[in-house]
Formats: structure tokens, C-alpha cells, sequence
């Protein structure tokens, strides 16, 4: 009898034991009190404080860190084409502690530009969170006469080496955007590279261009005063600030690439970690006050962008990207 009553007491406390083993196994990693993030996280920005990526990621990191009770320090790293923050992040530790945020520019339009790069944008880094969609606007001079992107094509091809278009530099998302278009419709206009979007709009509103490419928020206010024409965006959706301004595949010009800001890690960052920064960054984009800071910038949230979606956005970015510079020959500023 006793021995009968030992053994059922033993049984038990083993099948407590199983079923304590079991619920670990089965918790989040995240939700383990020694599992990531049990110290402060390094946020890696390639362009310098105050910018407008610097503004959006501190607000995003500020919200994010209290989510994950730890710091996140905001470490800008500007120059060298984005390339000296990706360096520092690809070479980090994959254990979540060392992030990055950047955007399309940065990563896979400069591997397209640049073959030889010392990193890889699908292979050294991993996507951990997409906070940002939103195409650059294509704008003339309201003295041109077109209203649409068709129109413009046409006096493009009408006048073939009349008019030239500016960006913010060789490889830009504008210049490549331009030669794309340029090799699906045979017109033909100049390339004129500047340093900034700023120089941009000044010649425009100066006159000595009259065709040009912005990110969408800068010209918001020459647009609402007439100074300037938006004709597309080139981006998935039409900019909240600009409604009534259709996109490359509304007027029949399809452009599969994406304009976008994101949060990477290194490769072999565990997936669990990667999903939690999504998961929480998503829930994060959807607050108002959040709405309210992308809005100003004229951008959209992503806050059903998986991992996998953004995984296979970069992919088909990079093929894009390659093709024009191939078919375009064109080769990065020296």
C-alpha cells in the first residue's frame, strides 16, 4: 500500500515536471526572462541627425523601446552611400542587439548601380520590420504644357534632346525611374544630376529646368501655390499629401519597384526576433500619433507587410533595379 502510494505521488510529480518542460518549450522566446532583448539594442541610420529618415526611426525606436523595456540607441552613420552603416550592421553580431534602418536607395538600388559592393542586400542583411512606403514625384514647370504622363512623353518625343530632367544624383530613384521610362517609350532628354532635391526645386522654380524629380514631401507647398506640376509618383499608391496625383500604373506605365523604409538585421538574426520587431513595429504604425508623423513626411504605413512580403519586395526590387542600369549602361558617379 505504501509502496502503491509512493509510486502514484512520483508519477505525479514527473507529469508536473513534463507539463512544466512542455509550456516552456512552448512560450516565446521573447516571452523568457534571459531571452532577447535583456539589454540595450543599437538602431544603425545611415543619414545624419534631424533628416527626415533620422526623425521617423526615432520616433518609431522611442515607441518600440518601451514595448521591449529596454533603450535603443540611435547611432548615425552617414556618407559613402549608405554603404559605411550597412557595413557596421552586416559585421554585427546576429543576436538582435545591432539593427539598421534604411531604405531602397541605400540597398538594393546601390547593389544594382554597384555590383562590386562589399556587401550584399539580400544575403548580409535580413528584413525586420518595413515602416515606410512612398514613391518620388515626377514634376515639371507649370509653363510646360502637360498635365499627364502620357503628354509628357509625347513632347519628349517630339523634341528629342530639348529638355533635360533633374535628380538628386546618378543612381537615384528618380534617374533610374526616368530611364526606365525612357526605354519603354524611345524619348529622349538629358540626365542632369545635383546633390540634393533642394537644388532640384530651386533651378525648377527658377526656370532654368523645367522637368525635375522630389522625394514627396519637399514640394508639397510649391505644388499648393502653383509653382509647380506634379504629373506621377512612381511609388505602389498615390501620396497622402498628393490625392489627386496618379501613380506610373494608373496612367498605364506599370513600375513594379518600391519606394520604401525599413528595419534590418544582420543574417542569421533568429526569426523570432525579426518577427517580434515586426509584430511590434506594426502595431506601433497604426497608432494616430504615428499616422500623423508619416503623414507629414507623405508617406504610407505597411502594417500588413510580413517579413516574407518584405523579403520578396527586395527581390523583385533588385531585378528591377539591375535590369535598367544594365539596359540603361549606366554607371555610378566616380
Amino acid at each position: 500500500m505504501h509502496s502503491r502510494t509512493f509510486s502514484s505521488t512520483r508519477r505525479g510529480a514527473l507529469k508536473a515536471a513534463a507539463a512544466g518542460a512542455t509550456l516552456a518549450l512552448a512560450r516565446p522566446v521573447w516571452a523568457q526572462p534571459d531571452a532577447w532583448p535583456n539589454k540595450p539594442i543599437r538602431m544603425v541610420v545611415p543619414s545624419s541627425a534631424g533628416s527626415g529618415s533620422d526623425v521617423l526611426i526615432r520616433t518609431v525606436s522611442e515607441k518600440l523601446a518601451a514595448v521591449l523595456k529596454q533603450p535603443i540607441v540611435i547611432d548615425n552613420r552617414p556618407g559613402a552611400s549608405g554603404m559605411i552603416a550597412t557595413n557596421v550592421v552586416a559585421k554585427a553580431p546576429a543576436d538582435g542587439y545591432t539593427l539598421l534602418y534604411t531604405n531602397a536607395s541605400y540597398t538594393v538600388m546601390l547593389q544594382a548601380l554597384q555590383p562590386d559592393l562589399k556587401f550584399d542586400s539580400l544575403q548580409d542583411i535580413t528584413p525586420a520590420a518595413l515602416t515606410a512606403v512612398g514613391g518620388v514625384v515626377l514634376l515639371v514647370t507649370p509653363d510646360l504644357p502637360v498635365k499627364t504622363l502620357s503628354e509628357l512623353v509625347a513632347l519628349l518625343k517630339a523634341n528629342p534632346g530639348k529638355y533635360g530632367y533633374g535628380t538628386w544624383g546618378i543612381g537615384s530613384n528618380g534617374h533610374l525611374t526616368m530611364e526606365w521610362l525612357k526605354s519603354k517609350t524611345g524619348f529622349g532628354a538629358e540626365h542632369v544630376p545635383y546633390k540634393a532635391v533642394s537644388a532640384v526645386i530651386n533651378d525648377m522654380l527658377s526656370g532654368v529646368l523645367k522637368i525635375g524629380w522630389s522625394d514627396p514631401s519637399t514640394p508639397v507647398p510649391h505644388l499648393a501655390a502653383g509653382k509647380l506640376r506634379a504629373i506621377a509618383v512612381n511609388g505602389a499608391a498615390r501620396a497622402p499629401k498628393l490625392p489627386e496625383v496618379p501613380t506610373f500604373g494608373e496612367q498605364g506605365f506599370p513600375f513594379p519597384a518600391v519606394g520604401w523604409q525599413g528595419i534590418f538585421a544582420p543574417a542569421g538574426t533568429p526569426v523570432a526576433i525579426t518577427r517580434r520587431i515586426n509584430d511590434e513595429v506594426q502595431k506601433i504604425l497604426v497608432g494616430d500619433d504615428m499616422k500623423a508623423v508619416l503623414g507629414r513626411m507623405n508617406l504610407e504605413p505597411t502594417p500588413a507587410w510580413t517579413n516574407e512580403r518584405f523579403a520578396a519586395q527586395l527581390r523583385t526590387d533588385l531585378t528591377t533595379w539591375k535590369a535598367i542600369v544594365t539596359d540603361g549602361k549606366i554607371k555610378a558617379e566616380q
